[in-house]
Parts: structure tokens; C-alpha cells; sequence
């Protein structure tokens, strides 16, 4: 099953894509996707749902970010051994950990901001991980039961930001704009094995990013066991598992970041595409 949320910014309302691609709106049946709403009883209730039973949405609307009410943006970073490589980085002992703020969240068609006095922003795709079962000191052999789904996010970074100016990686992570969130909310039953998805991003057509799930050092499950032990999780908390190598940061012999009116497009096997025009922030 494919969630979503479309309609403008603050407004959006839930949604499923059926199975001819169309839009079919749920706010009969639920406020939002978010929260308890990602619950395992919550999604069965909703895949026992005839979608031609659903009123059909008109038109394009905008499409928002698939979770709504994200209480928290975790991210891992240097979770590829050969982004890790490329940018000069030890392969870490164990995860790296940072966070996103959820003020950066935005719909993954919407404009992504170059911020004021930037000259590093940069991207990256990468595999999002949607909780549906909170808790905490959760087990390795349990962790998949507490994934709701999956989604894309662009990771967007300043580099100068993140690395340049002290301190821990947040000040360059959290920017306006720097969380695109979607399409869809991928429901976990959908994706067979997602260490084995193949993901990509262009920059004006041109390809930088093209790998794969299954070169992450640490793998859902461990993340989630990991994270665990330092906070608990909770229904509709969002985890970023990291980047394949191709980012701006890596490029040789000299890096390429963003610049305004630029376009990226970037996609996850079976979880959707993204594309954002990049602006300069006002």
C-alpha cells in the first residue's frame, strides 16, 4: 500500500494511490498519516479498504511530505563504504548519528533553498525508514516489526555548515527546506527486501548518484536496535539510513555543490521519484 498527503503546505490531507496510479482520499477514515495512524493495526485497517470504495481526488494537486506531525528526523551518516571512501572518512565502528530538524521537512516536489551565505549545498538520496511501532532496547530479531514503511528523502546538506563551523553536523543538516519527504509511505509489506533497492539522483540530467541498499555497513535492523538504546521510538519518527557515494562533497578533482535554478531529480526501486527546483532562500 502506497500513503501519501497532498494539498497545500499546512492544509494536506491523507491519501492512497490505488492501483491505477490514482489518488483516492482518506479523510473519511483517517486525520492524517502520522502517529498512530502507522500503527500495525492502523495499516491492516487500511489495507482491508476497497480503494474504488474511496473518493477519487481531482486534478494535481500538490503532494506533501508522506508523513505528517514527524515527531523526530534521525539520521545516520556515513552509512555507505564507499561514500565513506569518497570522502575521505573512516569506515565508522558504529553508527554515526545526527538529526534533522523537523522545520526542514517539505513535499518532495517542492523548491529546496539554497540558505543565505551558502556556497556547499549539496544532495543526497537516500533510503527513509517510517516507525509504525514505537518502543525502546529493541532487539535486532524485532526491529522490522516496528517499521511502518519506507520512503525517499533527499538529505540535503551545506557542507561549510556541517563541517566547517564547529561543533556537531546539525547546523548543516537542519536547513529550511533541506527534508524532502516522498511520494508515498511505502508500506513495509510491499518491499521484499529493502537492503536490495537501487537508488539514484541527477543534477540537470546528469547522473552523480547510482548504487544500492545492500552496500549500507549497518543494516535496518541494527539501526533501529541501535538508535533504541539512547531514545525510544515512536510511531511516525523518520530515520534517514544514509548515502551511496556520488554526493557533491566527493567529487574529483574538485567538488560541485548547488547553485539556484537548478533541478534534482532522484529516485528509490518501488518507493517512488522526487524533483525539486532549487531557489535562492528569501
Amino acid at each position: 500500500m502506497k500513503l501519501l498527503r497532498y494539498g497545500e503546505k499546512g492544509q494536506e490531507r491523507p491519501a492512497l494511490l490505488d492501483n491505477d496510479g490514482q489518488l483516492r482520499d482518506l479523510s473519511a477514515v483517517v486525520a492524517d498519516i502520522a502517529g498512530q495512524t502507522l500503527s500495525p493495526e492502523s495499516i491492516a485497517r487500511l489495507q482491508d479498504i476497497d480503494p474504488s470504495t474511496l473518493p477519487l481526488v481531482q486534478g494535481s494537486p500538490r503532494i506533501g511530505a508522506c508523513v505528517g506531525q514527524v515527531g523526530k528526523f534521525i539520521c545516520i551518516g556515513l552509512n555507505y563504504a564507499d561514500h565513506a571512501a569518497e570522502t575521505g572518512a573512516a569506515i565508522p565502528a558504529e553508527p554515526v548519528v545526527f538529526s534533522k530538524w523537523t522545520s526542514a521537512i517539505v513535499g518532495p516536489n517542492d523548491n529546496v533553498e539554497i540558505p543565505r551565505n551558502s556556497r556547499k549545498t549539496d544532495w543526497e538520496v537516500e533510503l527513509g525508514v517510517v516507525i509504525g511501532k514505537g518502543g525502546r532496547y529493541i532487539s535486532e530479531n524485532q526491529a522490522m516489526e516496528h517499521v511502518a514503511g519506507y520512503c525517499v528523502i533527499n538529505d540535503v546538506s551545506e557542507r561549510e555548515f556541517q563541517l566547517e563551523l564547529g561543533g556537531t553536523w546539525d547546523k548543516g543538516k537542519g536547513c529550511d527546506t533541506f527534508g524532502p519527504l516522498g511520494p508515498w509511505l511505502v508500506t513495509r509489506d510491499e518491499i521484499a527486501d529493502p537492503h536490495q533497492l537501487d537508488l539514484w539522483l541527477e543534477v540537470d540530467g546528469h547522473r552523480y548518484q547510482n548504487g544500492n541498499t545492500r552496500t549500507m555497513i549497518f543494516q535496518i535492523p541494527k539501526i533501529i536496535s541501535y538508535l533504541s538504546q539512547f531514545m525510544s521510538l515512536q510511531p511516525g519518527d523518520v530515520i534517514s539510513t544514509g548515502t551511496p557515494p556520488g554526493v557533491g562533497l566527493g567529487i574529483k578533482p574538485e567538488p560541485v555543490y548547488l547553485r539556484a535554478g537548478q533541478t534534482m531529480r532522484l529516485g528509490i526501486s518501488g518507493l517512488g521519484e522526487q524533483q525539486q527546483r532549487t531557489v535562492n532562500a528569501d
